[in-house]
């Protein structure tokens, strides 16, 4: 079992990868969740605010990576502030809610913060 990288941290931002139609979003951030958890490839968070909440809520098409990832000690920091703001707050499946503090807490300690 692979130990999570503490010097990475992931922030998603969007409901999806990249700027495109939202299909060709969710396909990209699920290929690249996916090949992540496949390869053992652990930041130590990934921090999803704005847009980014909606893939650890009900109905996401990530759901099981982010669950798998979780499992092998990745952080998933989901902004509450973000979460009310979409009244998502009661449908989180993966991570636990944070705030800003959690959030800014974690790119302070990484080495390396990639957003996508």
């Amino acid at each position: 079992m692979s130990i999570p990288d503490s010097e990475t941290v992931i922030l998603i931002t969007r409901d999806g990868m990249g700027q495109a139609e939202p299909e060709l979003q969710h396909k990209l951030i699920s290929t690249y969740l996916k090949l992540l958890d496949e390869h053992n490839i652990l930041p130590a968070a990934i921090c999803f605010y704005t847009e980014g909440v909606k893939l650890a809520v009900a109905g996401s098409p990530v759901l099981d990576s982010l669950r798998s990832l979780e499992a092998k000690g990745v952080r998933l920091i989901l902004c509450s502030t973000c979460l009310n703001f979409y009244h998502l707050a009661d449908q989180v499946q993966a991570g636990i809610p944070g705030g800003m503090t959690d959030i800014i807490e974690a790119q302070r300690r990484a080495g390396k913060v990639i957003t996508l």
